[in-house]
């Protein structure tokens, strides 16, 4: 799973729906006791054995220059505000973007690759990977030149640090995926271990062999708490260079590398300096592109793509403005409900609150038609629920039918088109029967329950634009007797409220990987993560029959199965309510100073620029950036 801009888990009926669903073997196809370049969860490998470089990268591309971007998506704790830290791993605490890029990991995953295939990892620590008969241990084979930046050898005693710390202290994200792993040994020096119980998901592993490996040696000396902004000792492409605290970070190409020569990092990482500054507010951020002072960005307020790009760069040819297609991944943007509040519990309330939502209005009036409706968690994907159920999604809901909203057995829910007049009265008025029948009686301007209190609604913000935004559908909250707000906060307020769930409303947006896995939804939306702190379980969803959902999407093994059981748990979703789905759009805005190169078409499942592009000497001395 994958933030993008803003920024596992059980019983009964869980039981019940897992019945005829036996186990199978996790990559069928894939032989065991034999020595494996790569791994894909269905079918094969689009790369053998021998590949030079992958095809969307430019193998020629030279290395050198600056590229001070405004990071598009972000990983685990990270922030594009501030940063108070410089572990990237652990769940509290705001970390710049980009950490990533100074680890490496046994096979290729979080940011580069490959992203032309929707499920597959190739070797990048580790030479091979071998499976056991069982399909449960995977026996990793290191290279024996990897090491980290101070030149000490990473080793297999590195690797079993680091899943076990990240297992007990480390980010979410990082952690529930390890909830099945039973042990990691390092057999010697230049062989690693990893062993589960057999309940993991049928993909977790090609989760976590993209996860960063840390220096033993390095945690054994210094904390992993995220304190200060001392930076730990990486092995990976770059290293961490100027560090300006909550200002900006530098992060320094590594001139001897020890993998820069393998294929799967040729063509990548051409730039010597990666640049990220950091703006409390989107108007100042945009000033210093206009400047000159940023060289790329995408652009995410529909106003200001359609207004403000008329400045005397662009009109000059010196900044290119292009849109470029989004990636073939779900997609997912919405409000949360936090239910572990009482008032939002009833699904009354939260449909309510949705009904008061004119995206028809807003799409007109705020987003200068930019964006479309977005109706589900997997938005822009073949996972995305239409219709009524097929007869292979009612043999996973069939067994939950006492257990779920019956709407998940009728047409997928979608959201009401409203009449676009901003306040629809129609809309509002089923809104405000929808809280009478919860026991919220209109008393003046508010609606009140038995007990004589008003229902607060907050929505928690860390953006002016969002803000402006949401002020419409506030309003259409108030018409109808709800105590709604807005509240804004600084960045590092916002990372620790939503850590700590201390908020009613609240909206994420992320990318899924293309071939979703069962760690992806519990971080979402099984029980077991609903009360970690830094999960991004916001509504605090804890539902056996989600779970047992996600457990039949852990058990698929083929994607025609994985594609029904995520469009089963989609139904329920949308009949849940638990996330309001608002928006999304269809591409990439981008802006660019005119001064790179890259390889077109871009690869379908990523769009990391900052790693397949490179610096042009003679266009950048064509507009005076040489």
């Amino acid at each position: 799973m994958r933030p993008i801009p803003r920024r596992s888990f059980l019983a009964g009926a869980a039981s019940a729906a897992a019945a005829p669903l036996l186990p199978s073997f996790a990559f069928a196809a894939t032989p065991t006791g034999t020595k494996l370049h790569g791994l894909s969860a269905f079918g094969d490998l689009k790369y053998a054995a021998d590949f030079t470089h992958f095809d969307y990268v430019n193998p020629d591309a030279p290395k050198g220059g600056t590229f001070n971007f405004s990071p598009p998506s972000w990983f685990f704790n990270q922030s594009t505000l501030t940063f108070n830290t410089l572990n990237s791993f652990v769940p509290r605490g705001d970390a710049p973007p980009r950490m990533e890029i100074c680890f490496d990991s046994l096979m290729t995953g979080i940011l580069t690759g490959p992203l032309d295939e929707p499920d597959a990892v190739y070797g990048l620590l580790a030479e091979t990977v071998t499976l056991s008969d069982d399909r449960n241990t995977f026996e990793f084979a290191l290279r024996p030149e990897a090491k980290f930046h101070d030149g000490t050898p990473l080793t297999a005693e590195d690797c079993a640090f680091t899943f076990k710390l990240f297992k007990e202290h480390g980010h979410p994200n990082l952690m529930l995926p390890l909830s099945e792993m039973t042990d990691v040994v390092a057999v010697d020096a230049r062989t690693f271990r990893l062993v589960f119980s057999g309940k993991q998901s049928e993909r977790t592993v090609l989760n976590v062999v993209s996860f960063p490996i840390l220096s033993k040696t390095y945690f054994e000396a210094n904390p992993f708490d995220g304190r200060g902004l001392k930076p730990p000792l990486g092995s990976g492409p770059y290293k961490v260079g100027r560090v300006v605290a909550g200002q900006a970070i530098e992060y320094e190409r590594v001139a001897d590398y020890w993998g820069q020569d393998l294929p799967v990092n040729r063509g990548l990482y051409n730039f010597d300096r990666i640049r990220i500054e950091f703006y409390g507010a989107r108007q100042a951020a945009f000033e210093a592109f206009k400047k000159g002072d940023i060289f790329y960005r995408q652009e995410h307020t529909a106003r200001v793509w359609a207004t403000e790009y008329s400045f005397p760069a662009v009109a000059a040819g010196k900044v290119i403005k292009r849109e470029f297609p989004a990636e073939k991944r779900p997609s997912m943007q919405a409000i949360a409900v936090n239910q572990r509040r009482e008032r939002f519990r009833d699904r009354r309330v939260r449909q309510a609150i949705a009904l008061c939502f004119d995206f028809e209005w807003t799409k007109r009036n705020l987003f200068y038609d930019a964006y479309e409706r977005s109706q589900s968690s997997f938005e822009k994907s073949d996972y995305k629920a239409e219709g009524m159920p097929s007869p292979a999604e009612l043999e996973l809901l069939e067994p939950l039918r006492d257990k779920i909203p019956p709407e998940a057995f009728g047409e997928a829910v979608i959201q009401p088109v409203s009449d676009g007049s901003g306040r629809d009265r129609k809309l509002l008025s089923a809104a405000s029967k929808l809280l009478a029948e919860a026991g919220w009686k209109r008393d003046g301007p508010l609606v009140t329950n038995g007990k004589g209190e008003s229902l607060a609604v907050e929505f928690l913000v860390e953006e002016d634009s969002l803000a402006r935004v949401l002020t419409s559908w506030m309003e259409n909250m108030r018409a109808i007797g709800f105590d709604a707000t807005i509240r804004m906060v600084d960045s590092a307020q916002y990372q620790a409220r939503q850590a700590d769930f201390d908020f009613d409303l609240v909206m994420m947006a992320l990318s899924f990987t293309a071939t979703p896995t069962r760690d992806d939804m519990e971080s979402l939306f099984h029980s077991r993560s609903a009360d970690l702190p830094g999960s991004r379980n916001f509504p605090g969803t804890a539902d056996p029959a989600i779970d047992s959902l996600i457990d039949a999407i852990g058990r698929a093994a083929d994607r025609e199965s994985l594609v029904t059981a995520v469009r089963a748990l989609d139904r329920v979703l949308r009949a849940r309510l638990d996330w309001i789905p608002n928006w999304y759009s269809a591409n990439h805005r981008a802006a660019f100073w005119d001064m790179f190169g890259f390889k077109e078409p871009k690869p379908d499942y990523g769009f990391p620029v900052e790693a397949m592009w490179w610096f042009d000497k003679d266009k950048a001395a064509a507009i005076g950036k040489g």
